[in-house]
C-alpha cells in the first residue's frame, strides 16, 4: 500500500516523515519523495493521527488521483533539478512520460489546468532556483553550472534566468542578499 504526501520535496521532509511514522508504529517499506511504501494497512485512527503529525509539518497526505498525479509530476521533477546529475539521454516528455506511465499530452493538460502553469514553466521554475543555489555555494563557475543544469550553453543559462529573475546570474551573484524561493511555494 502505498501513501502519498503533498509538499514533500527534499530530504528533510523525508526525515520528518520517517520519524512520524516511527512515532506511530507505522511500519514502511521505504520512503520517497511525495510518497511512502507501507508494510500494510493503517488504521484509520492511526491513519489520522498520522494526517494531523504531518499538517503540523506543513506536509499533507493525499486522497484524490488528479492531485496525487500532479504532486507525483512535482516529484519527478524535483528530483531530476535537485538531486540528480545524470545528463537525460532522452527528452524531458518521454522521460516524464516513462516515469508516470502516462502520455506526457495529458500530463501536461492536467497539470496545466491544476496548476495554472505548465510543466515546462515549472520545470524552469526549479532549474533557475538550483542555479541560484550553486551561485550562492560559489563553487561552480557559470560554465560548469550551464553544463550540471544541462543547459546548451551559458547564454542559455542567463537568458532564462534573467527572463525569470529580472537579473543576470553575474548580478544575483554579487546581490548576495537575494532570497532563494522554498520548493513547495514554486
Amino acid at each position: 500500500m502505498k501513501i502519498f504526501i503533498k509538499n514533500m520535496v527534499c530530504i528533510r521532509c523525508k526525515m520528518v516523515v520517517t520519524a512520524e511514522l516511527n512515532k506511530l508504529g507505522i511500519g514502511f517499506k521505504s520512503v520517497e519523495l511525495g510518497e511512502v511504501a507501507l508494510s500494510g494497512p493503517v488504521p484509520e485512527q492511526l491513519y489520522e493521527e498520522l494526517r494531523t503529525a504531518l499538517l503540523r509539518s506543513g506536509l499533507e497526505l493525499m486522497n484524490d488521483k488528479k492531485g496525487i498525479l500532479i504532486q507525483r509530476i512535482k516529484t519527478v521533477i524535483v528530483e531530476l533539478v535537485h538531486y540528480s546529475e545524470e545528463p537525460l539521454v532522452i527528452k524531458f516528455s518521454d522521460y516524464l512520460s516513462e516515469k508516470l506511465n502516462h502520455d506526457y499530452t495529458y500530463l501536461a493538460n492536467l497539470f496545466s489546468e491544476v496548476q495554472g502553469t505548465t510543466i515546462e514553466q515549472f520545470l524552469i521554475a526549479n532549474k533557475i532556483e538550483r542555479v541560484k543555489e550553486l551561485l550562492v555555494y560559489n563553487q561552480l563557475n557559470l560554465t560548469e553550472i550551464a553544463y550540471l543544469m544541462h543547459y546548451s550553453s551559458v547564454a542559455h543559462l542567463s537568458s532564462q534566468f534573467k527572463k525569470v529573475t529580472g537579473l543576470t546570474p553575474s548580478h544575483f551573484k554579487n546581490l548576495r542578499n537575494k532570497r532563494r524561493s522554498m520548493l513547495d511555494s514554486l
